[in-house]
């Protein structure tokens, strides 16, 4: 599970003297932006501005997938045809925004959702003073965006596939859909407004018929495909990121043995990797290699606490041995609680070894709480 490669924020292409001008508006109000300009301009471009040769075909294979958003002072007609063969997927292609020659109008050409599309042309538009144009149903109609909720949250979707575009259709067409969160911050929907029409919220599974709904959209850090069968088939599963993982290792434990026995412990716990937020331990393992490479591999957060800490925290599997070698009766348990914030753990002390490695690890698991929101229903 690899991170992809950082793209630049915007590039911004101009080919008319008007254009030009509409761009350096822009560098102004979008920062980290690049210009692109049409040689025949370059006289007239601002410093830093990039040549760029007509036709823009060439320049575009280079600049398409190194860009979060590009901003085009072009007509839509023209920017269609030069994007069509440069599109990949709506999981990676990046943002396409529009802008005429006069700024009357800022236009999402592509990616409107996954991409953020939409948000960047409500932002070039603010710098412009400009009219969005955004043409989703459900950034139209002001209800969920089911294929980004909780997006700014970190909460990924489990599948960025199955069931999205028939819980996009369900929303818009206001059918009846149960949004049902066990784990994440509840802020996926502005608290202080009603939910749209359609949608209702559940804190649990348990009652729920999933033949009742249309769809239902559940925040889980479970791996429900087994347990849960029907609902998993007729849902849309989001993974906040609400684990936390203690661990504790030997010192110099191999990480592919860590990254083994995380794995399988979680799988174990049914528990979803997508859902975890952070490693947490003993400072003394603040260097740990093991450690170190899997929170940089999964992009996970590594957090330390004093062996004093630890052992003012409560567990239910202490042991003296550790207090003899570390100074604190347990490492993976208090760890997991205090960089939770939780009062009980998800998953108790487990400890993962293999044959012949000479060295073991310990690991526990505790979910971030959250309060619930108030539209809560027994369903």
């Amino acid at each position: 599970m690899s991170l992809p490669p950082a793209r630049k924020p915007y590039a911004v292409y101009a080919i008319t003297l008007h254009g030009l001008g509409i761009a350096e508006r822009l560098l102004a109000g979008l920062p980290g932006a690049e210009l692109y300009v049409s040689e025949k301009l370059m006289a007239k471009a601002p410093a830093g501005a990039l040549s760029m040769k007509l036709p823009m075909g060439p320049t575009l294979s280079r600049t398409f997938t190194a860009y979060d958003c590009h901003v085009f002072i072009i007509s839509v007609g023209a920017v269609v045809r030069m994007i069509a063969p440069l599109l990949e997927d709506k999981k990676v292609d990046p943002a396409v925004v529009c802008v005429d020659d006069a700024a009357r109008f800022s236009i999402c050409v592509l990616s409107g959702h996954v991409g953020r599309g939409n948000a960047f042309t409500e932002r070039v538009a603010g710098v412009l003073g400009s009219t969005p144009v955004v043409t989703t149903a459900s950034d139209v109609r002001g209800t969920l965006t089911v294929d980004i909720l909780g997006r700014e949250l970190g909460w990924r979707l489990d599948d960025l596939e199955r069931n999205v575009t028939r819980g996009c259709a369900a929303v818009v067409n206001e059918t009846p859909v149960l949004f049902v969160q066990e784990a994440g911050e509840p802020t996926w929907w502005p608290e202080d407004k009603p939910l749209p029409p359609g949608v209702r919220y559940a804190r649990s599974l348990e009652g729920v018929d999933p033949k009742a709904w249309e769809i239902l959209l559940i925040a889980t850090d479970r791996d429900i495909r087994e347990t849960h069968r029907a609902h998993w088939e007729n849902s849309v599963i989001y993974r906040p990121r609400s684990l936390v993982l203690g661990i504790g290792c030997d010192r110099g434990t191999p990480e592919e043995l860590v990254e083994r026995g995380v794995t399988q412990l979680l799988a174990q716990a049914l528990l979803s990797p997508a859902s975890v937020k952070a490693v947490a331990t003993v400072d003394l393992k603040a260097d740990e290699p093991a450690l170190l490479a899997l929170c940089k591999k999964y992009g996970w957060e590594l957090q330390t606490y004093t062996a004093a800490e630890l052992d003012a925290v409560p567990v239910p599997t202490p042991s003296e041995t550790v207090k003899k070698h570390v100074g604190t009766r347990g490492v993976a348990e208090p760890s997991a609680l205090l960089a939770s914030g939780a009062t009980e753990l998800l998953v108790r002390k487990q400890i993962y070894t293999e044959p012949g490695a000479g060295r073991s690890m310990t690991f526990a698991v505790a979910r971030i709480p959250h309060s619930p929101r108030k539209e809560s229903v027994h369903v």
